[in-house]
């Protein structure tokens, strides 16, 4: 269990490949202010130092606020990551051949994809994004 009292990334002040036997694990991270949040993230390294990322939307959940202490808990997630992806996304990766490239996406890269798709507001946006997507992976 770790405190923290930065937003962005939490710095992990423990030995992350000897904890997880490995660098870069995936893990649940439990974050506790407010509220009780748990999110999949991966551990990444920065300057020889690890760290798990924390995006605004997950801080929000917590409910933590600026400069507050909160508490934070790893543990190993390993749950196979599965991105559902958007119905007219599908048809549209379908259409354009392009289905067997998106799975071969990472998990981090099919949920950034997903999920800005499914945040657009108007249905232009959600269009433009799927189509920027179809354009990315034919190149």
């Amino acid at each position: 269990m770790l405190d923290s009292s930065s937003g962005g990334p939490i710095e992990i002040p423990y030995d992350v490949p000897e904890l997880f036997g490995t660098k870069k694990p995936a893990v649940l991270v439990t974050v506790r202010a407010g509220q009780e949040h748990t999110y999949r993230s991966t551990v990444a390294i920065y300057g020889g130092r690890y760290y798990v990322p924390l995006k605004k939307a997950n801080a929000a959940a917590a409910a933590i606020e600026a400069g507050a202490s909160f508490e934070v808990t790893l543990l190993p997630d390993n749950e196979q990551r599965v991105v559902t992806v958007p119905e007219d996304l599908a048809t549209a990766l379908a259409e354009a051949d392009l289905r067997e490239r998106w799975d071969r996406l990472s998990f981090t890269r099919q949920r950034e994809r997903a999920e800005a798709i499914e945040g657009a507001k108007r249905a232009e946006t959600r269009q433009r994004r799927i189509q920027q997507t179809i354009d990315q992976l034919s190149d």
